[in-house]
């Protein structure tokens, strides 16, 4: 690391080795917010009591973003020689054992551009608080391991803020002078105050209740902007179902008298889970037929749930310190893939949780930003917010489940908040109570949490007369400040079908055991291997089912034994991955120049899927799916993306040209009368969307297109043809985008749509469009959302115009990023990663790469968000 680039001012390196318990516990805390157009004061008043005695000092942590007014303790005004105040802290210079601490301090809503602590957005007030926003609020010990009991009091003028919440339940609240009123709330469940909410404006108000088992009633309510309120009705449901299935399948009781959710336009994250006052971005609460595709409908109901499922896991046990994050997110991740799973298709929902991990997670593995789920390390904590945390803490998870069993896993469940509710915990306390639950042993298994890296397993097969000997071998790359891993401890579910398509389960002599047809094989050593006796031939392994470990597979599978997987495979994620290995295989070769006979087996077992009986039409979908650009980069050593681009089309366009009449014949029977949102509905749209991406590559495409986005009843149809149109030269194309934006420009996420699909156009001249489109009136550097729609889906999901070979790609990305940072940290933040991804570049694209991050942390202003991600990625 060149230290030129190291800014002085850059906040020191936090390690979990260093971890020390509080000093000072708060016992209680009332706040008092006044709310006013141009500032609001906040009253704080903690009961501090020393946890170790002797010590005479508190320090608070703070921000530069408040000015502090005045400081009480017991009663009495102190002066400025009692205490120093830095930008980012408050130091007491000498306390007692117990005490109360009043400070008052002003604050600039309206100013305040991170969207972090409290801030102004679309005509209201609210709080992000989560990972250390509330030390923007007032001085306290903001951390995660304090946790306390609130009583809050808003006040704001009546007729512009009708609606006062915070978190808990709702006291009194009454008219005041000047046109004023108040609210008070009570939360009776101590909390750190990262789940501190507060939200004030003119909302509309959706309501409904809930009965939990217990027999007690819930006030539901979801505020919206008036205009939003008839695309609330969703939530609501999903709310409600959410509430539910915690009680059916993990007899979770919600504890309040009222849970209420807010949707914000201008928000850093999804949604928040803040005690009874969940806070979200619109883009997860507002949806309709008309505005939301299928897709939309499910990240509302999976978001929804995610947060209510942290009421439990996250609220009532939250985590010791920031490095225990997966604790609480890879787990609530879990729980709502298992909600989405059991309302709707379990084996589509595992098919695009697999994919999820693949697109954002594997690369980050594979990158100078790799770390683990827990780690072990860090400047800024927002930028641990990450897909290994979440997504591939799910996993982790998920193993866990595997490996001990359904009924054990809810025992230790049941014992892990039986020991730690109200506490702040660790992820060794969790595993813990899965271990005494189960009686399995899971130290080995522990290396999930602390290794980086996505493990690859190789597999081998060799026939001994009538058995066959399974060889796996894992291996796990070097990351950063991990050169050598262990072998971890990994759960590989196999199934074997014989040459009609049968599942057969031989006997298998040692390290595995049968459960129906799936047979579950524990990987611990560096190379194993595991006999399978009197296995018939022309037997096919069906391996890694349900993508059981979060690994890479190197097979020895043939080219018929992959077709012979897609069609007869009775696991619907292994079907899936063959014929996702098969493709790859075949755009690899093309990409090589290389004439395989891997082509024709793929197109013929393509053909075949497509001539079957029409039963599951969504996995039908992925079945014919040919990867991205973006997965099958992945596999390649040194990518050249015009190069793959080309490979790729040339696949797609012949699978269209072979199968035109059945993708036609198919396509029209798809059709539907009238819109529904059912499961089985919604499989027919994807398939039926899927068959017009290859049907307009064909002759009178343009004309099909067309038909579709203008006969379209959804929003899924409609975006499903403005896809097409984005790619093509159809001499309406830019007719259909002006139709398109002149029907929905006032409603902002259709047009984040709009947005984003324009800035993953394959066209060649995509990067022009991108670059006019960044300057249009619509587009904006202050609301996250409009900047994920652009500039994410233009760096991460356009390979071929980010990495143009002049740079200008890499240029633009770069420009973005220091303008945003200049506003908002965190969201500059989260554009990073894409620049530092140049291990599979070309050098000279490797090189610019590096000169344009390397031009970031030039400047005197960086945040330490950004500072830390662009010297990490140079590194």
């Amino acid at each position: 690391m060149d230290a030129s680039l190291v800014s002085p001012a850059s906040k020191k390196e936090i390690f979990l080795k260093d971890y020390s318990a509080p000093l000072f516990s708060i016992e209680k805390t009332s706040l008092l917010f006044e709310l006013f157009e141009d500032n609001a004061l906040v009253t704080a008043k903690s009961v501090f009591k020393k946890t170790i005695s002797g010590n005479t000092e508190l320090s608070l942590d703070g921000g530069p973003y408040m000015e502090l007014l005045s400081i009480e303790l017991d009663g009495r005004h102190i002066s400025s020689d009692e205490y120093s105040l830095t930008e980012n802290s408050l130091l007491l210079h000498s306390v007692p054992e117990s005490f109360e601490l009043t400070i008052k301090t002003r604050l600039k809503p309206k100013e305040n551009t991170r969207l972090e602590g409290l801030y102004y957005s679309g005509g209201n007030f609210c709080t992000q608080c989560e990972a250390e926003g509330f030390r923007h609020v007032t001085y306290f010990l903001d951390r995660p391991d304090v946790l306390t009991v609130y009583d809050v009091r808003v006040e704001a003028d009546k007729e512009k803020y009708p609606i006062l919440l915070a978190n808990g339940n709702k006291g009194s609240f009454g008219d005041l002078d000047g046109g004023r009123h108040y609210t008070e709330w009570q939360d009776p469940h101590p909390k750190p105050s990262y789940l501190f909410a507060l939200v004030a404006g003119d909302l509309a108000e959706r309501k409904s209740s809930f009965v939990t088992k217990s027999g007690r009633d819930v006030e539901l309510n979801i505020y919206v902007r008036p205009t939003d309120l008839e695309r609330s009705e969703y939530a609501m449901g999903a709310l409600e179902r959410s509430m539910k299935w915690d009680e059916d399948v993990f007899g979770l009781e919600y504890d309040l008298d009222v849970y209420n959710i807010v949707a914000v336009s201008d928000f850093n994250m999804g949604a928040m889970e803040n005690k009874g006052l969940n806070i979200f971005n619109t883009k997860y609460v507002l949806a309709d037929q008309y505005t939301a595709t299928d897709a939309d409908f499910g990240h509302v109901e999976g978001v929804i749930g995610h947060e209510y499922f942290h009421n439990w896991t996250g609220n009532r046990v939250t985590c010791r310190d920031w490095f225990q994050l997966s604790l609480k997110e890879g787990l609530t991740v879990f729980r709502d893939q298992e909600f989405l799973s059991d309302l709707g298709s379990r084996s589509l929902k595992r098919i695009e949780d697999v994919k999820a991990l693949r697109f954002s997670q594997f690369p980050e593995d594979g990158s100078p930003l790799a770390h683990p789920i827990r780690p072990e390390k860090y400047v800024e904590i927002n930028n641990f917010y990450t897909a290994t945390v979440y997504n591939k803490g799910a996993e982790v998870i998920r193993m866990m489940h595997t490996l001990i069993g359904a009924s054990a896993f809810r025992s230790g469940m049941d014992l892990y908040f039986e020991r730690h509710d109200g506490q702040a915990v660790t992820c060794e306390d969790f595993v813990k109570a899965m271990e005494d639950a189960s009686g399995y042993n899971l130290s080995q298994f522990r290396l999930w949490y602390s290794q980086a890296g996505t493990p690859t397993v190789s597999l081998e097969r060799r026939r001994r007369g009538k058995d066959i000997a399974l060889k796996l071998e894992q291996v796990c790359p070097a990351t950063p400040g991990q050169p050598v891993k262990k072998a971890n401890h990994m759960p590989i579910v196999i199934g074997w079908l014989d040459a009609d398509g049968n599942e057969i389960t031989p006997e298998i002599s040692e390290g595995g055991a049968w459960n129906g047809t799936n047979c579950l094989l524990q990987l611990i050593e560096t190379m194993q291997e595991f006999v399978f006796r009197d296995v018939p031939d022309g037997a096919v392994l069906s391996f890694l089912r349900g993508f059981s470990a979060p690994v890479i597979v190197k097979s020895d599978y043939t080219e018929s034994e992959l077709a012979h997987l897609i069609e007869a495979d009775t696991d619907a994620f292994a079907r899936y991955e063959a014929a996702q290995t098969l493709a790859i295989n075949v755009v690899l070769a093309a990409y090589e120049g290389q004439d395989t006979n891997s082509r024709s087996v793929y197109l013929a077992a393509i053909s075949k899927c497509l001539s079957q009986e029409l039963q599951d039409p969504a996995l039908l979908a992925e079945l014919i799916s040919v990867p991205s650009e973006i997965e099958l980069g992945q596999k390649i050593t040194e990518l050249d993306v015009e190069r793959l681009h080309t490979a790729r089309e040339a696949l797609v366009l012949e699978i269209a040209s072979i199968n035109k009449e059945q993708l036609e014949n198919l396509y029209e029977d798809l059709k539907q009368s009238s819109y529904e949102l059912s499961e089985e509905a919604k499989g027919k749209r994807r398939l039926r969307n899927k068959l017009l991406s290859y049907l307009a590559l064909l002759k009178d495409g343009d004309e099909r297109v067309k038909e579709h986005f203008q006969n379209a009843d959804n929003m899924t149809d409609q975006i499903a043809a403005l896809v097409e149109v984005s790619h093509s030269d159809f001499e309406f194309r830019d007719n259909i985008f002006t139709e398109f934006y002149n029907q929905w420009h006032d409603n902002e996420l259709v047009i984040d749509k709009w947005f984003a699909v324009q800035a993953q156009s394959k066209r060649s001249d995509a990067l022009l469009l991108i670059e006019e489109l960044s300057n249009h009136d619509d587009f904006s550097y202050a609301n996250p959302n409009r900047l994920r729609s652009l500039v994410m889906s233009f760096s991460l999901l356009n390979q071929r115009a980010f990495h143009a070979a002049d740079g200008s790609g890499y240029k633009f990305l770069a420009n973005v990023i220091a303008e945003v940072d200049k506003k908002n940290p965190q969201t500059a933040a989260k554009l990073v990663a894409p620049l530092g991804r140049w291990q599979k570049m070309p050098k000279t694209n490797a090189d610019l790469m590096k000169k344009y991050l390397k031009s970031l942390l030039k400047s005197s202003t960086l945040s330490d968000d950004v500072r830390e991600l662009c010297e990490k990625s140079v590194a």
